[in-house]
This record gives structure tokens, sequence and C-alpha cells, in this order.
């Protein structure tokens, strides 16, 4: 008999880890340590786990937990029917599949009054019991016993006792599990139109007629047929052979050879699996299709977001951004290095009003004025044209210029963050400062934006909201604490994101350096109202001091280690001060001279790389990028071109690349490369610099197919 299992084996058994590192990892995380603190300061502990261990520990400690509450609740409810023996409690308490507890108590489930139900009312179950038993001669001599006033013939007590044995089939876990087995194996994904809808599903055309095996339905086209359902435009159904599946359940009860008995068995059988148990596991399946589609796509968003928050940084460059357009001109910023407003213009370079000598006049007056050293350029409406018209410009200095992707910037301009930040001047200056910082810092920046509104991904917005949410928070913190924080210049909105802080403590924070000027050393952290122990911990290594009392603070080592490493660099003789310029010193030292029963070799080396590179970013450094100057529209494309692209957006099943025309191309899954790939996370990453062809152009539907198979 199968025995409940503890937290611990369960998690055993379900991921392949070291017992030793799942146990140190749950005491961990129950307390309230941070999976990037876990991961970053707490090696030894863990045996190394990463982020994304650990992460799987937890959320399998979730689903556990889950097992068990539900397993709680199905006892009470069958113990106060006073119907729970004891091998039924062994069953539940042995049981960790959702969908075998859900099976075992369904016979006890509170529900509706069945057509079963009726039929036990008016005597039938003996009836039932009799065809069920397949002994009896003569069947319908029996049956006219049951015939009473609410039963008025052979015929209606044999329909009765039917529906009883459809129940009776629909509740044996056994023959689920077989007909489970035959959906997994056979069963087809079909949709049709549903009629007169015709225009208002258009998007959805290609699911008007659409049959497809179960099994090999991707994510990204179970979701879009799932939309079209909710929206009323499509019905959406899993089918099995009919016939074959009526026999496979009938031949599952039938074992003796009784025409009179195998006959009702029959229609009960085809009873049974119209009514009761393909809508069940129907709903089921697309239930478990549904999670599945959802995990998939949240996952390629949440590995989307990552790259996209760690995109490479231009730095703290005194920066002009442009957020181009037409008839109301461009939004023209300065900002300083910190990514401060100082400046902000409106200029008319393109038709209507085509005041290029004007415009030309306050670019170069306002990059002298305020030291621009770069300009960011929104990719929107009348990017190219902008990026053209700066490029021909001629400065007093060297000033390069980026086209940024400006996906959510509008949805930042008119937010309350913006609001709150910029609360003199309207959405379109907003707009362009978030561009600039944009360049400056994608990580600082984009933590203001809903992530749903960024623009990576795949239907998003079908997807559970709440599995969602909590997967890109967490995406968002893992990213920040990667990077580590400056202290003194962050906004309260990345601060939140830091390990063991959150929006109040990130609020207390910005208000203390306003009150008492910048952190001179991590100590004074302690300062901060609502700072205590455990937060201090969490928070203190994920953030930067520059230039402040003690070197130390501007590396990602925690304090907790400072005593350890200052014995280190006293024995060594290297001064605290000196650390930068005495690398070769730093090289020399053996570390593992230091281990002891708390601090052990990973730690050692984590300190060591550290020192080698203090305040290091492990971001990528930026590199200039240009599109083909001759191409600016959908219209100007060709095919057989051959273009330089930026990957905007990865998907399931492909790529978008923008090749400056306003539309990003699609790059099919089969077109990424000269061979087989099942993820394009294997061969491109957001942001990348692609050489494409261009295979298809649809300028009625805006539509581009580009391939990167044979590009030179």
């Amino acid at each position: 008999m199968t025995e409940s299992l503890s937290l611990q084996s369960w998690l055993t058994q379900q991921i392949q880890l070291p017992s030793k590192s799942i146990q140190a990892t749950l005491e961990l995380l129950n307390s309230v340590a941070t999976i990037p603190f876990i991961s970053r300061y707490r090696k030894e502990a863990t045996g190394n786990l990463d982020e994304v261990e650990i992460e799987s520990i937890f959320k399998e400690s979730e689903r556990f937990k889950e097992i068990e509450k539900r397993k709680e609740a199905i006892l009470k409810s069958i113990e106060e029917q006073g119907k729970l023996t004891a091998s039924l409690k062994a069953q539940i308490i042995g049981t960790y599949q959702l969908t075998t507890l859900e099976d075992l108590y369904l016979p006890y489930k509170q529900k509706r009054e069945t057509k079963a139900d009726k039929a036990i009312k008016k005597g039938l179950e003996p009836l039932a019991k009799i065809i069920m038993a397949q002994e009896v001669k003569g069947l319908k001599e029996a049956t006219r016993r049951f015939i009473t006033k609410e039963v008025q013939d052979q015929d209606a007590a044999l329909e009765g006792a039917r529906h009883i044995i459809a129940e009776w089939m629909n509740e044996r876990q056994a023959l689920r599990d077989i007909l489970r087995r035959e959906i997994q194996q056979k069963a087809f994904l079909e949709s049709k139109l549903v009629k007169g809808k015709e225009e208002e599903a258009e998007k959805f055309k290609d699911y008007f007629d659409w049959s497809e095996s179960l099994r090999r339905v991707p994510a990204h086209r179970f979701l879009a047929m799932s939309r079209g359902e909710k929206l009323g435009f499509l019905k959406v159904k899993i089918s099995l052979p009919k016939e074959e599946v009526e026999e496979r359940i009938s031949n599952y009860i039938i074992r003796k050879n009784n025409y009179e008995t195998a006959a009702q068995i029959k229609l009960a059988a085809a009873d049974a699996w119209k009514r009761l148990l393909h809508p069940a596991l129907e709903n089921e399946f697309k239930k478990l299709h549904k999670e599945a589609a959802d995990k998939a796509s949240i996952a390629m968003f949440s590995e989307n977001l990552r790259q996209l928050l760690l995109a490479p940084p231009l730095g703290q460059k005194r920066t002009m951004a442009i957020d181009p357009g037409f008839r109301t001109g461009c939004k023209v910023v300065c900002l300083d290095e910190t990514g401060k407003l100082l400046y902000n213009e409106t200029i008319y370079p393109h038709p209507p009003k085509s005041d290029t000598k004007m415009a030309v006049k306050k670019i170069g007056t306002m990059v002298s004025a305020y030291k621009i050293e770069a300009i960011a350029i929104g990719n929107g409406t009348a990017g190219r044209e902008t990026e053209q018209f700066i490029q021909n410009l001629v400065f007093d200095r060297k000033v390069f210029s980026y086209m940024v992707n400006e996906n959510g910037a509008s949805i930042y301009s008119a937010s309350k963050v913006a609001r709150e930040e910029f609360p003199d001047y309207d959405v379109t200056v907003r707009g362009s400062v978030s561009i600039g910082r944009r360049l400056m810092d994608p990580l600082a920046e984009l933590v203001k934006i809903d992530p749903k509104s960024i623009g990576v991904g795949q239907y998003q917005h079908d997807v559970d909201q709440k599995m969602l949410q909590a997967e890109l928070d967490r995406v968002v913190e893992s990213a920040v604490n990667k990077v580590g924080v400056n202290l003194n210049t962050s906004s309260k909105h990345l601060l939140q994101y830091v390990s063991g802080l959150g929006p109040k403590l990130a609020e207390n924070i910005v208000e203390y350096r306003k009150i008492n000027g910048a952190f001179e050393d991590r100590k004074q952290l302690k300062e901060v109202k609502g700072m205590g122990a455990v937060a201090f911990q969490q928070a203190a290594g994920f953030l930067r001091i520059r230039e402040g009392k003690n070197p130390l603070d501007e590396t990602g080592i925690h304090p907790e280690r400072y005593k350890v490493l200052k014995k280190i660099l006293t024995d060594n003789k290297i001064k605290i001060e000196s650390l930068k310029t005495k690398k070769e010193k730093v090289e020399s030292v053996n570390f593992k001279q230091y281990i002891t029963s708390e601090i052990g070799e990973l730690t050692l080396n984590d300190i060591k790389n550290e020192l080698l590179k203090p305040g290091r970013d492990p971001r990528e450094k930026m590199k200039a990028f240009q599109f083909d100057s001759t191409v600016r529209k959908v219209e100007d494309l060709r095919v057989g071109m051959e273009l330089p692209g930026l990957v905007t957006n990865i998907t399931n099943f492909g790529a978008f690349v923008d090749v400056g025309v306003k539309q990003d191309g699609l790059v099919h899954i089969s077109q990424l490369a000269n061979k087989f790939v099942s993820d394009p996370n294997e061969v491109v990453q957001l942001g990348q610099a692609v050489q494409v062809k261009v295979t298809e152009v649809d300028v009625q539907r805006k539509r581009i197919q580009l391939s990167m198979k044979d590009v030179s």
C-alpha cells in the first residue's frame, strides 16, 4: 500500500538534485531568503545550485502543498458523508496526482441530481446490478418486476438501469485512465467556424476548418484556437473515433457471453461516452493543454524579457533622445549622465512642415550646449527618416546615433510613474526621456513599464495572468540582482526589485537620500526606516556605492564577508584602496588557505573574481548597428534582398526581425538555420544583429517573410 511522502522525499523524486541540496534550499526559503540571495551568497549550503534549480525546488514544494491541501479537503468531505473506509483513506493519502485524486473523489462528489440518481430513486439499481453481473437468462422477463407507477414499461426500466451503469462507468478510475491513453495517442483537436461569424472572425481564418493531432498541437496554435473559442468565433473540440471508443468502453465491462446484457452494456457505453466521459475528459485535456501552452508561452516571454532587461547599456553618457514624428514634429530632450532632463524642444525636419534648416540649427546648438555624446532615436513613425536626418549632420564633437526600440514608451509616458517623475511635462516629453534612458540603461528604465506592454512574447493576454505576473516579477528580480543597483542613483522602481526590499523599503531608501544625502557606506542602510536585519542581509550585497568610504561597497561582495576579506588583504599586504590597480597581487593570493566551516571555496572564488573586477557589469558592451540606407518602407523590399536586421521578438514558431521598414518580418523556425531547430533561442537572442534574406512580401497585409538560411 502506498504511504504518504514527506516534502523532502517528494522533492527528491521530482527533481534530480542531491537530497542535501534540496533540504538546505528548503530551510533557506523557509527563512525568507530570496532566490537571488540563496543562489549568490549561499553556494556552499546548496551545493552551488543556480537560480533555475532553486526556483524548481520552490515551485515543486508549492505543488506538493497544493496536493496535500486538496487531499485534506477530499478526506474531510468523504468522512462527513460517513463513507471513508480505511482502504479508501490509504489510497487518497498515497496519491500524488491531482487527476487520480479527483477520480477517487468523483463517486463522493456533491453534485446536482443526475439521471442515475433519479433511476436509483425509482428502485432500478438492482436491475443495473443484474445487467452488470451478466448472468441473467431472459432479461425482458427479469425486468418486469421493476415496472411501477414511476417506471411505466420494460424499456423505461432498462433505460434507467443504463443511466446507472453509465455513471458507474464514468466513475471507474481504471477505465478513465484507458480513455486518457486513447486521447493522448489518437485524439484530434478540431475547430470550426461558428455560423454567421465569418467577418468578425477574419483573424482566425486559418482555423475555420482545422484538424490536427492533439499531441502535436504547438502552444501558439492552441492558444490562438482557444482565444477564437472564447470570443465565440470558433467551436473547438477534442475528437476520437466514436465507434472505436464506445467499443473500448463496453469491452472493458463485458466479461461473459450474454447477448442480452451485452446489448444493454453497449448502449450504456455509448451514453456514458457521449454524456459523461467525453465532456469530462475533453475539459480535462483542454485544461491540461492550456496549462502546457501557458507554461511554454510564459517561458518564452520570460526569456525574451530577461534578454531585453540584460541588453547592453550605453552607460552614463550625455544623451539626446528623439521621439520622431511627421505632422506633430520630433520631440527632442537632452539628458545628463544620470538621465536627468536638462532641456526639451520640438523640431520639424519632415513633411508637412519640412523646416529642415531650423531643425539642423537647433540640433547643432543643443549638441554643443549640453555636450551631447550620443543620440537615441525612437524606431516608430518617422524613425528611419529621422535617423537619416541625424546622420547627415556634422557636429563639433564625435556623436554616435542609435535606433532604440520604443515599445512601451507611450505606456510609460501616460503612467502614474511618469507623472510622479515629470509632473510639469506632457506625455511627449516623458516618452522622449524614456527612449533616451532606455539607451543609457535598459534595465533601469524598463522596470517602470508593465512587461506585458513591452511587446515581446506571444499571446501574453491569453495565458494565466497570475502565473505570468509571478514569473515576470521573478525574471525582473533576477535581472536586477544579477546586474546590481547603484544605491545612490537608482529610482524606487528599480530598488523595489532588489532582494529583500520591496516597494515600501525602496521608497524609504529614496526618502532617506533626500533628507541625508548620498549613502557613504552600506552600513548606513541600517538607518533606513523599516530596514531590519533580515532585509539588510538579503539586500546589501546587491546594492553598490560608487566612490564611497569603503571600496568594497562598490563590489558584489557581501558585508558579512568583509571581516575575512580584510584578513586576506592584511595577510597579503594589499591595501584596500589599491585594489583596482594591484590586481596582480590579488591573482597571487592562495584563497584556498582561508577555507573554513563557514566559508568554502565557492564563496572565496566569488570574492576573488569581484576583487579582480570590482563593480563589473555582467552585461555586454553596446555595439553600433546600421540598417540598409536604401530600405525605409515595406514597398522598398524585394524578394531575394539580403539585409541587416535586429531581432525584436522571439516566439515558439520563430523570430521577428526589424529590417528598418516599421514592420517586423518573421523568420519562421524552419528558416532560422541550415539545420533542425527546436528552440529559436538556440540560434538567436533578442537585440541580436542578423543578416536575413527576404523571401516574401505582402504589402497589403504588411507581412514580411524572411530567412536566415544560406545568407552570405
